[in-house]
């Protein structure tokens, strides 16, 4: 069979899928996360560029030695970054992961509905 003719097949293969209870379930799930981990993330960076911009002295007020307090918040948005992306790969891992394993094995049967 050509590309085109199978074309039409997967098409109402996808459209399946995404009218299927257990899709809109995975999507509710996933802007479950996402959406506060999103707001947390970008809040917490426009705070940094907000007090860098308009409070410098209080940025650079100092920590310890050279180390002051704009640079500490600045490595902080590295770590930030890295426990997001693991509370992330663990969220999905224990909870999202099976269900769209669960669904790509339906699909994969012809039994999404």
């Amino acid at each position: 069979m050509s590309f085109s003719q199978q074309a039409p097949e997967r098409v109402a293969t996808y459209e399946t899928v995404q009218a299927s209870r257990e899709f809109g379930q995975l999507n509710r799930r996933f802007r479950n996360f996402a959406a506060p981990a999103v707001t947390g993330v970008l809040c917490w960076y426009f705070l940094f560029v907000i007090l860098a911009t308009f409070f410098p002295d209080l940025m650079a007020v100092s920590v310890f030695g050279k180390l002051n307090l704009g640079l500490c918040l600045g490595l902080l948005q590295f770590v930030s970054t890295f426990a997001v992306t693991t509370w992330y790969l663990r969220w999905a891992r224990s909870s999202f992961d099976p269900m769209v394993d669960r669904l790509r094995e339906r699909l994969e049967h012809g039994g999404v509905r």
